[in-house]
C-alpha cells in the first residue's frame, strides 16, 4: 500500500516572514505615531517644553523612534531566533534558523495588545496623564502593585517588563516551535525555558545591576 507524507497543519506561523515583518512594522508605526500624537504630545510637560529647546528634542527623539522600528525589530528577531535555535540544536530538534525567526516575528504580535489597551486607557479614561504617567503605564504588568514615584527608578523597567502578555509570549513561542518539531510539547517548553526565558531573566538581573 502506497502511503502519503502527513500534509503539513496550517499555522500562523507558517505565513510568509516579509509579509508578517512588514505588517508588523506598519501597525507598530500606526500605534506609536498615535501615541506620541495624541497622548504624549497632549501632556502638559511637553506644551509647555514645545516652544523650547527641550521641547526640540522630545520631537527629534520621537522622530528617531518612527523611523528605527524596522532596525530595532530586526536586531530583536535575529537574537532571539538565534537564542532559540541554539535550544533547539541543542536538544536535537530539526527546527531552522529560518523557521525560528519566523516564529519570533508572529510571536511579536502578541505586544500590539498592550500597546492598543495603552492608548485606549489614556484617550478614554485617562485623560490628562502627565509624561511620567505613560511611562509608566503598562498593562497587566507588575508595575501596577508599587508606586511608579517612590520606588527606585532601576526596578521601573522590570516591572513593567514582568507582564501577562510576556507570559503569553512565551507560550506562543513554544506554540510555534512545535509546530516545526512536531514533537511532546513539554521538552518544547523546556527549550524556550532555557533559551528565550533564561536570557530574558540575565537581561533583567543586567539591567538592574547596571542601571545608574
Amino acid at each position: 500500500m502506497t502511503t502519503f507524507p502527513e500534509p503539513e497543519t496550517k499555522s500562523f506561523f507558517a505565513t510568509d516572514k516579509r509579509l508578517l515583518f512588514i505588517l508588523l512594522c506598519l501597525i507598530t508605526l500606526l500605534l506609536l505615531y498615535i501615541k506620541i500624537a495624541f497622548i504624549e504630545n497632549e501632556t502638559a510637560a511637553f506644551e509647555f517644553l514645545q516652544d523650547r529647546p527641550e521641547g526640540m528634542i522630545l520631537k527629534i527623539i520621537a522622530g528617531l523612534k518612527l523611523f528605527s522600528i524596522p532596525l530595532i525589530y530586526l536586531w530583536k528577531f535575529t537574537v532571539i531566533a538565534f537564542v532559540i535555535w541554539i535550544g533547539c540544536f541543542m536538544f536535537g530538534y530539526r527546527v531552522t534558523y529560518t523557521q525560528c525567526w519566523g516564529v519570533v516575528i508572529g510571536a511579536e504580535y502578541i505586544f500590539l495588545i498592550p500597546e492598543v489597551l495603552k492608548i485606549m486607557w489614556f484617550m478614554v479614561i485617562e485623560t490628562d496623564p502627565s509624561y511620567n504617567d505613560i511611562g509608566a503605564f503598562y498593562p497587566f504588568s507588575l508595575m501596577h502593585f508599587f508606586d511608579y514615584y517612590s520606588i527606585d527608578k532601576r526596578w521601573a523597567y522590570p516591572l513593567r517588563a514582568l507582564n501577562l502578555f510576556e507570559i503569553v509570549y512565551w507560550y506562543m513561542l513554544v506554540m510555534g516551535i512545535n509546530h516545526y518539531a512536531r514533537k511532546d510539547q513539554q521538552y518544547v517548553w523546556i527549550i524556550v525555558s532555557c533559551s528565550y526565558i533564561l536570557l530574558f531573566f540575565l537581561w533583567l538581573l543586567f539591567y538592574v545591576m547596571v542601571y545608574d
